[in-house]
């Protein structure tokens, strides 16, 4: 995994002043009891929201990397996701279903949520969030092949715009014998339902 500079820490009081202003452009008091601290609180927030910008793969996986000696299908499923929308910076949350095939390397199995939490943890799409995972998963085991299934909902498509409360979008990548293999992936499915 290659290195790259990370963001640094956010400045949470200059946040705070700005969420102020916000307020006082949508007309509310800052001033009144129930939003004397809420420029603080999101501050706190979205720093803590957006902490993947801050991390990287290679961190997260702080080397629990091991040597396996089987070639079979790994499958961790039902991992809750919770993200921002980029373009609303509204959230979106749901489920993620990560399968590989080891070669000769398995990573720890908390480590999967880690690397996926590494990149919801930042302003995202659902659909680029899919191809980092499966790009991370890759990387870090070498494997044969990985597939990725996110299902999500959409709070910027649920309570604005459209408002289709019951929508939810469904993304996967799939890499190595994932993709060219049909009954790999098929198996991976079918252990994901």
């Amino acid at each position: 995994m290659r290195k790259t500079a990370l963001p640094r820490q956010p400045d949470e009081k200059k946040i705070a002043g700005l969420v102020r202003q916000l307020l006082v452009e949508l007309g509310e008091d800052p001033g009144r009891d129930g939003l004397l601290k809420t420029p603080e609180r999101v501050a706190k927030a979205m720093a803590f929201l957006t902490r993947g910008c801050r991390q990287t793969p290679r961190g997260v996986l702080n080397n629990a990397i091991f040597d396996a000696g089987a070639n079979h299908m790994v499958v961790l499923r039902n991992i809750e996701i919770y993200s921002l929308c980029e373009h609303h910076l509204l959230p979106f949350y749901g489920s993620c279903a990560v399968g590989y095939i080891a070669k000769s390397k398995v990573i720890g199995v908390s480590k999967i949520a880690r690397i996926m939490d590494c990149f919801a943890r930042r302003l995202q799409i659902q659909e680029r969030l899919t191809e980092q995972v499966a790009e991370a998963i890759q990387e870090a085991t070498q494997a044969e092949g990985v597939g990725v299934v996110f299902k999500c909902r959409h709070l910027c498509m649920m309570m604005r715009g459209v408002e289709k409360q019951n929508s939810e979008m469904v993304t996967s990548a799939m890499l190595g014998s994932f993709r060219a293999d049909e009954k790999v992936r098929q198996e991976f499915l079918s252990l994901i339902k």
